[in-house]
């Protein structure tokens, strides 16, 4: 019986796929005829994953596209296989080997939005970690969907009905939620198509959308409960308000931008006295809503004002109190501070806290109302310049000066956003708090990187009441009913549904009663705080996904969210399901553009994901958001991606070396050999030559490390590991030492050793960096041979594999040497293909296994393998060889007439030195005039000694070379 008859049932499977893959696969540039090993049953066993390299109709069938290799992995092909991937339902977890979930709900992007750096960002971030930990075995379970976006979705079909001549105003809420719903269903999937682009392998049988049925019922029992509990409650409180939109908006949705403005000085008369107190103000249309001046007790300009009464400017003589407050910044403006409790955050807790009456000057669609008298009607803007033109007329207006402003707009339309009080619903959020602190202080919680932890904890510690509702039509309507002709604020029914509103209503004030339903509906936020358990199923606690899945593990999403949504799903997943709602927290900073700014339109700087993919492919863009680190931002620029553009192809050509260098299928005899080889075995990684020891040694080391940053989430530093290896140890040393093995020695033994490392070493630098780049790593995963699955559901690589520290150091060693005769040929411009003797000096020890990879160095430095030499001690004509010292005990001398013509090189230097000489005695003089040195710019004069100095520098080291060739052709021509 042959070694192939004895081989195990897998590699049948080896063959098999072989000559599937050469059949299917782009890469390959021949057909390979199958080996006809008739007594296996190959037709059964031969994977359909193959496929993946030639299109596929709905069975997911192949037929071939092209069997000529590609010169660079193609970007269209992307697409195809993310399509085959979803289509063989890997994205679904799989218990098959067991283990702990792993489950990351995905931070639903606004259903209106598409892609941008922020949603690439989180995507290759988790996709990653997905990824990981599904080659580790675990049911891995990534949950998508979308947000309703409240706000931002009914300002897009507002303006949509507009352009049709529609108003919202002129429909029934009915009649606007029913088009809401329309556009939702013909627009609402483009972001969910753009995130496949970037290869998002998240289950999207599972995707949500948080106004689904079973999620809207998720967030009426959430808000039923809090209300059972007291924790929910009505009332009128400061809250952000948009005028145009005409509803309360959250803090998130409030950017705040520095613009020109005026500061206004207008005088406020002291009542009973002559005196005028001063006021400076940017916002002079609120006056009318002055309950009181405040004044720094210590400031000695106002003290014994305090506890009198001043008269509010264009009031008809209203009256209001001069009070201490020590909180004034008597530096700014007069010092003088007017109190304007019903817009202005800062005022209104101050006015709460002495109990001073809250005015409100202004209607919520931003003009004025009855209180400011004369100007009832007036927008807050017009009104601002009808006022201070009267002030002028009736002399109290003091100056108008330029003034920085930090204007408040809105995130949607960008109108300048109105603190206002206004009747909400609140949530009470202390008791709700003090549980997430403790999830974090216990460690059930922990935060990635760990500095922001203080910033969680001191949010929650000085947490303020949330506001939940917005005055919308789109969104989760507030479940909540009023009894008509009682007092909404006292008469109220909570209710799971108008038919339990209206039972409850009829158990309490009679058969007879009528009811209407709150008009305003939730903060987004607020659906979006339940994300990781209401998509799993709560509150029904039997549901199979919230018992297999929740808790979840990871939530990764930006800092900036830290306290808007992360702190808000911590609080809420303790409250209604006892258990912190994911283990770990992983946050990232932002994407900036290369000189470091914010992305911007105005500044014309934003980076599209989707046109970088087409110029640089999805891998590239993705290794390139990879290699940032935890909470940083990132600088994004073309030269990056470029540059991993590059990566993407290295890849690529290293992977069609080793296709093009692997034997013929027909040829049993060498894939027995090349399948002997054990690499888990150390005797085996022991008894392998210097070079394919070194590769696979560092290979092993680099798996350890790279898995042990994966757990760790240090996934900038498993990219610089994988990329270092790869680039710099594999393909720069391993494959071109390797072509001593495969080109230049006689025997299959010793090409085989070589084909073994190589498909070896590739596949699992494939499986690492598959996280990262996962499309171009499955194409050429697809290509090799024993391809039993695809790579996105291979085994992650065994960690603690045998290592020879030996023979790392070794080819260190040999690595030092071949750098020494790189140089030197470097310096004296020895052509490229030129061949040059050498002698190596060292060690007996040394000698032994430097001289046994003489190929691997003669291929590597350019040497005439038949005039390599070894030797314990230095060779005759030392002095007519340029000598090299590549490291303790190893030297190497090399004949200097081999490397140039001595004669041409001392005329082409010479020549050179009287150039340099010029250019040199240039720099000494312009330093020798004083008029120079003493009127030119300090830069400039700095410039030019550094240029004499490193021209005076060149000099030295190229008269020392004259003086070296010089001697070598005296020697010579005595000789």
């Amino acid at each position: 019986m042959t070694l192939l008859q004895q081989l195990p049932l897998s590699y049948s499977l080896f063959f098999s796929s072989f000559s599937t893959c050469t059949k299917l696969n782009p890469l390959f540039y021949k057909r390979r005829r199958p080996i006809p090993f008739s007594h296996f049953h190959f037709n059964r066993l031969r994977p359909k994953l193959l496929s993946v390299s030639s299109s596929h109709n709905k069975n997911g069938a192949a037929y071939n596209t092209s069997t000529e290799i590609a010169k660079s992995f193609d970007f269209a092909s992307e697409e195809r296989i993310y399509n085959w991937w979803e289509s063989q339902g890997f994205f679904k977890p799989n218990y098959e080997r067991g283990g702990d979930p792993f489950v990351i709900p995905m931070p639903p992007p606004n259903v209106t939005g598409s892609l941008h750096m922020g949603h690439a960002m989180f995507v290759t971030l988790e996709d990653i970690m997905v990824r990981y930990h599904r080659m580790k075995g675990r049911p891995t379970l990534w949950l998508p969907g979308t947000d309703h976006a409240g706000i931002a979705t009914q300002l897009v079909v507002e303006r949509m009905l507009a352009s049709e001549g529609i108003s919202r105003t002129e429909m029934s809420r009915d009649e606007f939620t029913k088009r809401v719903w329309q556009w939702k269903e013909k627009y609402g999937g483009t972001i969910a198509n753009q995130i496949k682009r970037l290869g998002a392998s998240c289950d999207w049988t599972r995707e949500h959308f948080t106004l689904d049925e079973q999620l809207s019922e998720a967030v009426i029992e959430a808000f039923v409960r809090l209300h059972e509990k007291g924790l929910i409650y009505q009332g009128s409180y400061m809250v952000n308000w948009s005028p145009s939109l005409q509803t309360a908006v959250s803090d998130l949705e409030v950017e705040y931008s520095e613009e020109s403005g005026h500061l206004y000085h207008i005088k406020y008369r002291v009542a009973g006295r002559p005196d005028y107190l001063t006021v400076a103000t940017t916002r002079p249309e609120t006056l009318f809503g002055d309950v009181a001046l405040a004044v720094h007790p210590e400031d000695d300009r106002y003290s014994k004002f305090i506890g009198q009464m001043a008269i509010v400017p264009l009031t008809f003589g209203r009256h209001v109190p001069i009070l201490p407050n020590k909180n004034v910044d008597r530096e700014f403006g007069t010092g003088v501070l007017k109190i304007s409790p019903g817009h202005d955050h800062n005022d209104y807790l101050f006015a709460r806290k002495l109990g001073l009456p809250i005015l409100n000057v202004m209607n919520k669609d931003g003009t004025l109302n009855d209180v400011a008298g004369l100007y009832k009607g007036l927008d807050r803007f017009e009104a601002r310049k009808k006022l201070w033109a009267e002030l002028e007329e009736t002399r109290l207006a003091v100056k108008k000066e330029p003034h920085t402003l930090r204007v408040p707009r809105s995130q949607r339309g960008g109108e300048v956003i109105e603190p206002l009080v206004s009747k909400q619903w609140f949530v009470s959020m202390e008791p709700l708090a003090e549980k997430a602190l403790q999830a974090v202080e216990k460690g059930d919680l922990t935060i990635i990187p760990e500095r922001f932890e203080k910033i969680y904890n001191h949010w929650l510690s000085n947490i303020k009441d949330w506001c939940i509702s917005r005055q919308l039509w789109w969104g989760h309507r507030i479940p909540v009913w009023y009894i008509v002709g009682k007092n909404n604020e006292e008469e109220y029914i909570v209710a799971r549904s108008a038919d339990e509103a209206h039972e409850k209503a009829r158990e309490k004030y009679g058969k007879g009663v009528e009811i209407y339903q709150d008009p305003d509906v939730l903060d987004t936020w607020f659906s979006s705080a339940l994300w990781p358990f209401s998509t799993l199923g709560w509150p029904d606690l039997s549901a199979e996904d919230f018992k297999q899945f929740y808790p979840t593990t990871v939530l990764e999403t930006g800092h900036d969210i830290l306290f808007f949504w992360v702190a808000r799903m911590v609080m809420m997943g303790i409250e209604f399901t006892g258990t912190v709602p994911f283990s770990y927290v992983y946050l990232h900073g932002l994407i900036r553009d290369s000189q470091g700014r914010k992305m911007s339109k105005t500044l014309g700087n934003v980076i599209d994901p989707l046109d970088t993919i087409k110029e640089f492919g999805t891998d590239a863009l993705r290794f390139t958001l990879a290699l940032g680190t935890a909470g940083q931002d990132l600088n994004l620029s073309t030269e990056r991606l470029t540059s991993n553009k590059a990566f993407t192809n290295k890849l690529w050509n290293a992977g069609k070396f080793i296709l093009q260098n692997l034997p013929d299928t027909n040829d049993s005899t060498a894939w027995e050999n090349i399948l002997s080889y054990k690499f888990d075995c150390e005797d085996s990684v022991l008894s392998l030559p210097l070079s394919e020891s070194w590769v696979v040694s560092k290979l092993h080391l680099l798996i350890d490390s790279v898995t042990g940053s994966y757990d760790k989430f240090y996934f900038g530093e498993v990219g610089r590991e994988a990329y270092d290896f790869f680039w710099g140890d594999f393909a720069d040393w391993y494959i071109e030492a390797s072509k001593a093995r495969l080109y230049h020695s006689g025997g299959n033994s010793v090409s085989s050793v070589a084909q073994a490392v190589l498909l070896y070493t590739f596949e699992n630098v494939l499986k690492v960096l598959h996280p990262f780049m996962p499309f171009v790593t499955e194409e050429l995963w697809q290509a090799l041979p024993n391809r039993k699955h695809a790579l996105i559901v291979s085994h992650w690589p065994q960690t603690q594999l045998p290592r020879n520290t030996s023979s790392i150091k070794k080819f260190e060693i040999l690595q030092a040497l071949v750098r020494a005769i790189r140089n030197a040929r470097a310096e004296y411009s020895v052509e490229p293909a030129k061949r040059i003797s050498a002698s190596v000096v060292a060690s007996n020890e040394v000698i032994q296994y430097i001289s046994e990879e003489r190929e691997v160095l003669a291929l590597l430095a350019r040497l005439d393998l038949q005039h390599l030499h070894f030797t314990d001690s230095p060779p005759g004509m030392i002095y007519q060889s340029v000598h090299l010292v590549a490291g303790d005990g190893l030297e190497a001398y090399l004949p200097l007439a081999d490397m140039v013509d001595i004669s041409a090189e001392v005329e082409r230097l010479s020549k050179r030195l009287s150039k340099m000489q010029k250019e040199y005695d240039g720099f000494v003089a312009k330093l020798s005039s004083p008029k120079f040195v003493e009127k030119a710019p300090e830069d400039v004069v700095r410039g030019v000694r550094e240029k004499a100095a490193e021209a005076e520098e060149k000099i030295t080291l190229t008269k020392n070379r004259l003086e070296f060739l010089k001697s070598n052709v005296l020697v010579s021509k005595q000789a």
